[in-house]
């Protein structure tokens, strides 16, 4: 990481963090008291319902006051007493109920004796009124008087009961009820028994979204396992689906035997308009702080990093020159830069002279391993700085850069290292060479390249050593390159290679004239060698004095 972009990041992103957490503090606040505005309001809204419910039991209980003085029902209510087994006596009650309950327009009404137990009854089932199966009803859901709610066949009813007297006895009670229903509620419920879910008036939309009109119901187990945290709890946070609820009981309703309703405040929907307008709010505000932190910053980060990078700038032409420069130091105001450069400028010293000496060291181990080449024959004496110096002419006469003269120059020391490798029965061999044996001197431009790729510092001059024999039209060695495949390193130097060898004396053989080498030269232009290299070495023996050169009294037969 560059150094301005973490001196930016050092000044940014504390504040960045601090604005974000101030954001979230916020968030926070406001879901606080979104949550108790809603409590409060879910409360209120429990005591309205709690009123409306209140007179409508009122109202009930002036029915069943009425009809609990009917004679005719009280009649009906003495013959089952008198015969508990007969048909016709409870067909006649429920014949009466059915009657009233028409009338009053509820959809369940029965009689109970005193002891609680239900005689007869009538339940609206698809509009049509029919005897309630008593087996069916939870007896131990009935209540002599008040309001309470009663179970049958997996129907929950709201009741409402009086008792029935005569003479200041109690002959029993009259029950009226109707389908439990959450319809008079504001606000989602669910319907509770001993911590079970019975039943709930909570729905999602079809593409998952929040309660709402039309929505589909929420499974009844899924709620089940939702709450199951707020069964000894007043108020408890339930999370159903992908949404949040407060939810609240109803203490204003009063149940009795186990029954609670719950009531359920969709907390999302409820804070999502104000919370919409706060995040717009608090990213505008985001938004301007962190342009503000971000303008200052990177003015920060200039000022810090600039003459560093004034500093860098000079150091760019060490890339490609590799040489260090000497920093002006007076051109920065900052006290530790100055004393960075004047640190920069004696280790630059220090590196100039490792380096100059590690050139002189390099240059005279280059020039050892020639000697050591040449030392193992008297004949090929000096053949390597013959060949570097003829190869370094014929480079200069063909403009090629001094770079590349300068590499054609050590390559040509190095070209025949390989045949340090090769064994002296056969390199120094007084006779001409079997094929066999010619086969192994072959060898010596891929041990030349073995030797030197080990060393960093000769990758330049592995192509010189390999390919110095390539031919022009491609029947060399190693590799039977041909033209310009060949690198223009060993192009040279297999010209100047092959004139001081043939104008050179031999255990087998007396070197040519120079004369003969350079025909011989002529003749293999275009074959043997690049024809424009020929050209520029003609140039070159033409402008070098005869003391310059191989020097030999006559002409002999040619071995390249």
């Amino acid at each position: 990481m560059r150094f301005r972009t973490r001196v930016f990041l050092f000044s940014f992103i504390p504040f960045a963090v601090l604005l974000a957490f101030g954001f979230g503090m916020t968030q926070r606040l406001v879901q606080t008291t979104v949550r108790g505005g809603l409590r409060s309001s879910l409360r209120e809204n429990h005591l309205a319902f709690a009123r409306i419910r209140s007179k409508s039991n009122l109202q009930n209980s002036r029915f069943l006051r009425i009809a609990g003085e009917n004679p005719v029902l009280k009649a009906g209510m003495d013959l089952l007493r008198e015969n508990p087994a007969s048909e016709a006596a409870r067909l006649t009650l429920e014949d009466q109920l059915r009657e009233l309950c028409a009338h009053m327009n509820f959809d369940l009404l029965y009689v109970s004796a005193p002891n609680g137990v239900p005689l007869a009854g009538v339940i609206r089932i698809r509009g049509e009124f029919v005897p309630l199966d008593l087996s069916s009803v939870d007896a131990s859901s009935l209540a002599a008087a008040g309001s309470s709610l009663l179970s049958s066949r997996g129907s929950i009813f709201e009741i409402a009961s009086v008792a029935m007297d005569r003479a200041e006895e109690n002959i029993g009670s009259l029950s009226v009820g109707e389908y439990f229903s959450f319809s008079g509620f504001g606000t989602p419920a669910v319907l509770m028994r001993d911590g079970t879910v019975l039943e709930s008036s909570l729905a999602v939309e079809p593409g998952g979204g929040r309660e709402g009109r039309g929505g589909r119901q929420v499974e009844t187990a899924e709620i089940q396992k939702a709450m199951l945290g707020c069964r000894d709890r007043s108020e408890c946070d339930v999370h159903l689906r992908s949404g949040n609820y407060l939810s609240l009981p109803i203490e204003s309703i009063p149940l009795g035997q186990g029954y609670r309703l719950r009531s359920l405040q969709d907390v999302d929907s409820a804070m999502a308009p104000l919370l919409s307008s706060l995040r717009r709010l608090l990213l505008a505000v985001f938004v301007a702080g962190v342009l503000i932190t971000l303008v200052c910053s990177m003015g920060a980060a200039r000022t810090v990093v600039k003459p560093i990078a004034e500093m860098i700038s000079h150091l760019h032409p060490t890339e490609s020159t590799g040489i260090l420069p000497v920093l002006v130091q007076g051109e920065s105001g900052i006290r530790e830069i100055r004393d960075l450069m004047a640190s920069f400028n004696r280790a630059s010293a220090s590196v100039w002279d490792a380096r100059q000496g590690l050139q002189n060291a390099y240059i005279e181990f280059t020039g050892a391993l020639a000697s050591a080449l040449d030392a193992r024959d008297k004949y090929t004496a000096g053949h390597s700085l013959r060949v570097s110096r003829l190869s370094c002419s014929t480079a200069e006469a063909l403009n090629l850069g001094k770079d590349i003269v300068e590499r054609i120059r050590i390559g040509a020391l190095l070209h025949d290292i390989g045949k340090i490798g090769i064994a002296d029965h056969v390199l120094q061999k007084p006779g001409r060479l079997t094929d066999r044996e010619m086969a192994i001197v072959r060898q010596h431009p891929e041990i030349g390249k073995h030797i030197l790729e080990g060393v960093q510092g000769f990758a330049p001059f592995l192509g010189a050593v390999e390919f110095h024999h390539e031919n022009w039209d491609g029947t060399g060695y190693p590799r039977g390159q041909s033209e310009e495949e060949t690198p223009i390193d060993a192009r040279v130097i297999h010209v100047a290679d092959a004139f001081d060898a043939m104008t050179s004396d031999r255990p087998y053989r007396r070197g040519m004239t120079h004369d003969e080498g350079l025909r011989i030269l002529a003749a293999n232009a275009g074959i043997q060698f690049d024809p424009r290299i020929v050209e520029a070495f003609f140039t070159v023996v033409a402008s070098t004095s005869p003391a310059e050169l191989p020097h030999v009294e006559r002409a002999a037969s040619v071995s390249v």
